[in-house]
């Protein structure tokens, strides 16, 4: 019976023992970080630097020789047009009596005269395109309500119309300072004659705009030639984006994509839209040395002035170029998808162990991919797979990231 009784307890020792090993050489779980397969917006963008840009500047000149007195104004002044005094200009005698003074103050007149008839013509050609592109809108809208028309002829039609729009406005900010260069002129042109026209103490350069002073280019009082520049305003609400790209980037890039600038200094980010992609590519050295060619790509901002008033000219923002984008796309983590043989490949969480599954990828958007097949939704992947990873092997999740 003692004899039963040892070999028993040996039994159960040996047992013990051989679990105890068991568990000892049992591979210890792999800790990974997982996350869902979802279903949601994905954004296609092409990411870069760029910076503000006021649409429309103009550097005030003297019109003719003289002493400008000192210049008072100061960068971030408003100014009204025709009634802000920028400048005051002081002809020297010798002006009033050189003949190829006169007949440079002649032709500057007649230049001026040339150039608002130019401008105002130019002002008549972009308004008729304009009423053109308003009722090309006006007629896709109507069809695309009643299914005649697709997206994409909508969004070509907005994009038209909002270029047609902006050459509008920019023709008739050109009629404005011609008629301001002209009467500049024939005010320089009767001082020239020795004809003041009751400001003989000085010439008045009054603004042609309203806006604000952007620099100070000739602060203190001196003798200065016809076409010195004075100042430079213009109007600091009125932005546009300049985003250099790679040309490679550039040539997916159309008038009417969306822009979303971020890190601008606000708390939101901003709206914009492309208005133009520059034709013309040029050679820019990268931060590590590589030329590259790239291309400038000009967007207007959306969001009203009034909730980005603090936002001024050539300030540095980071733009998002949104190439595509769709609702309830089915995607992953990027850092989930590995390649594997000629394919794309993840790891699935399943009952506790590493499961491979080869996929089929579609577009990238930052962070995410779109999934074409072979996932579902609500399936865990492994973010970031390691070579520790072997199908079967046995899987701890150390952190589960948020959808």
């Amino acid at each position: 019976m003692k004899r039963i009784t040892r070999w028993i307890l040996a039994l159960v020792v040996t047992a013990a023992l051989v679990v105890a090993i068991a568990f000892a050489i049992r591979p210890t779980p792999v800790p990974v970080e997982a996350q869902r397969v979802i279903s949601a917006r994905l954004i296609q963008s092409i990411d870069e630097e760029g910076e503000t840009r006021i649409r429309e500047r103009y550097v005030v000149s003297s019109p003719l020789t003289g002493r400008v007195r000192r210049i008072t104004l100061d960068p971030g002044d408003p100014v009204l047009a025709d009634q802000t005094t920028l400048a005051v200009l002081e002809p020297t005698s010798p002006e009033l009596l050189d003949p190829r003074a006169l007949a440079e103050a002649e032709a500057r007149v007649l230049a001026g005269e040339a150039a608002v008839r130019r401008a105002e013509a130019s002002v008549s050609r972009e308004s008729a395109a304009y009423d053109l592109a308003e009722k090309e809108l006006g007629r896709i809208a109507g069809a695309r309500a009643q299914g005649g028309s697709s997206q994409q002829e909508l969004d070509a039609a907005e994009s038209a119309e909002r270029t047609a729009a902006q050459a509008r406005r920019g023709a008739v900010f050109t009629v404005e300072i011609a008629r301001y260069e002209l009467e500049m002129a024939r005010s320089a042109l009767l001082y020239a004659r020795g004809e003041p026209d009751g400001q003989r103490e000085g010439m008045s350069l009054r603004s042609p705009i309203d806006g604000a002073v952007l620099r100070v280019l000739q602060e203190s009082s001196a003798v200065i030639d016809p076409g010195t520049p004075l100042l430079e305003i213009g109007d600091p609400r009125d932005l546009e984006l300049v985003i250099d790209v790679l040309s490679v980037d550039a040539v997916k890039v159309h008038p009417g994509d969306r822009v979303i600038v971020d890190h601008w200094g606000g708390h939101s980010p901003l709206d914009a839209t492309v208005r133009v992609v520059e034709p013309s590519a040029f050679t820019k050295v990268s931060a590590l040395g590589i030329e590259e060619q790239r291309v400038n790509i000009i967007a207007d901002l959306d969001t009203p002035p009034a909730e980005r008033d603090t936002l001024g000219d050539q300030f540095h923002v980071e733009a998002r170029i949104v190439i595509w984008e769709a609702e309830d796309v089915l995607q992953i983590p990027t850092s989930a998808v590995f390649r594997s043989g000629d394919g794309q490949a993840v790891y699935l969480i399943e009952d506790g162990r590493a499961v491979l599954r080869h996929i089929q990828v579609g577009r990238r958007g930052g962070r995410f991919t779109q999934i074409v097949d072979s996932l579902v939704e609500d399936e865990l992947v492994i973010l970031h797979p390691s070579d520790k990873l072997r199908p079967g092997v046995r899987i701890e999740i150390s952190q589960r990231l948020e959808d």
